[in-house]
């Protein structure tokens, strides 16, 4: 880690310009939350842990040299918009999509890119009705349970693709779940900001 660095998490460290744009993020959300709801008000006070460390940890997960990422629910920017940030200083030729159906929130993630002055597209839309997305990432963060992801993850990702999807304490009984229509890889990863939680990255993904 250079002088001027700024560690995020164990493994993960950025410039003070990130750190400073993920900070810019966070009081452009709390500034919004006012008016939408990006957040729960309950998690406000404890957002960057909660929020903007807990989506920085998914860009670690990630295979080194993707080029296409797509979060789906984007919503507050997490974990999109987090990962949209530090993309722009370790893989600035990434191309990263956010998918948000409310418009709102939509309004809200094209405002944080102006601001914060990075490169990142945003469809106002349903993932389900898109054309295929071909992405060597797809994330999603509280969007839904692992057999509602599996297939979207499927028509999105590119063939070699990983999926990455935080999950809580109920992990396991939706993988358990998901097999009974799914076959895929799984690996994961205990989350860094919940003892109780995990992260898992899921590839080869097919219908039973």
């Amino acid at each position: 880690m250079m002088a001027d660095d700024v560690q995020l998490l164990k493994g993960t460290s950025v410039s003070r310009e990130t750190d400073a744009r993920l900070h810019a993020l966070a009081d452009l959300v709390i500034k919004w939350t006012s008016r939408i709801n990006l957040i729960s008000s309950s998690s406000v006070s404890d957002i960057w842990v909660r929020h903007v460390i807990d989506s920085a940890q998914l860009y670690a997960m990630a295979p080194a040299k993707w080029k296409s990422w797509a979060d789906v629910g984007s919503g507050g920017g997490f974990p999109g918009m987090v990962i949209a940030v530090i993309a722009a200083e370790l893989n600035p030729d990434g191309r990263i999509i956010l998918i948000e159906s409310d418009q709102r929130k939509s309004v809200f993630l094209r405002t944080a890119i102006r601001e914060l002055g990075i490169e990142t597209t945003v469809v106002a839309g349903r993932i389900e009705s898109m054309a295929p997305l071909g992405a060597d990432v797809l994330s999603a963060r509280a969007l839904g349970v692992l057999a509602d992801l599996l297939p979207i993850a499927h028509r999105h990702l590119a063939p070699n693709g990983q999926a990455i999807f935080p999950k809580g304490r109920k992990a396991d009984e939706e993988v358990k779940f998901a097999r009974t229509s799914w076959q895929f890889d799984i690996a994961s990863q205990p989350s860094s900001t919940d003892p109780e939680a995990l992260v898992l990255m899921i590839k080869n993904i097919c219908h039973v």
